[in-house]
């Protein structure tokens, strides 16, 4: 008999779902971004998300766009990559947010390519959020190098900001493909760095 995934709880911080509660898996091959990360994260961007859209890399749970969404983002994507987590996922989406989050099963490395392109035809600015797992996890050696490719991959077209949650000790670099870094927050072992387009008339 196989054994259920063991979930916790953790409530959506603001918005129009404020106070709903997000099942979160109690798994190795995923963490939840913590309230405080989160609270941080949307104390950023604020009132810029309204009407934009999002996408969620290495997704889990979902609770980061299910934040932004609450917080008036148009839509968002969401990829997972474990079958489990990813059942939590889609019922986090048809509990709190139906309609306004697609959820896609799959590597994210993947599954990128199609969901990006989905969301440029959407034709509103974009937010991504990245939170690879961290790479002291085994098998997990090349996963930063891996994600900063997929990072190079989005162009400064309807880009509006890319954040990437990773190991504090992990030495950003400043450029990314068209992504400049212009922000890091700490949070103990866990960090939230800040990336933003590069306009041809801007370099």
């Amino acid at each position: 008999m196989k054994k259920k995934v063991r979930v916790f709880t953790t409530p959506v911080i603001a918005g129009k779902f404020k106070g709903k509660k997000i099942a979160i898996p109690a798994v190795k091959s995923t963490r939840s971004s913590k309230a405080i990360l989160r609270e941080s994260l949307f104390n950023t961007l604020q009132f810029d998300i309204v009407g934009k859209n999002f996408v969620e890399v290495f997704a889990g749970s979902g609770s980061v766009a299910i934040e932004a969404v609450s917080r008036g983002a148009e839509h968002a994507w969401c990829i997972e990559k474990n079958r489990e987590v990813y059942g939590i996922l889609k019922e986090n989406v048809r509990q709190i947010t139906p309609g306004k989050i697609t959820a896609v099963a799959g590597d994210s490395f993947e599954e990128f390519a199609g969901v990006y392109a989905e969301a440029l035809l959407a034709g509103k600015g974009i937010y991504f959020y990245l939170d690879p797992p961290f790479s002291i996890r085994e098998g997990m050696e090349e996963i930063y190098e891996k994600t900063m490719s997929l990072m190079e991959r989005i162009n400064p077209e309807l880009c509006e900001m890319v954040i990437i949650e990773h190991m504090t000790s992990l030495d950003i670099p400043k450029h990314v493909g068209s992504l400049e870094f212009f922000r890091k927050k700490r949070f103990g072992k866990s960090s939230l760095s800040y990336y933003r387009p590069v306009r041809s008339h801007e370099k």
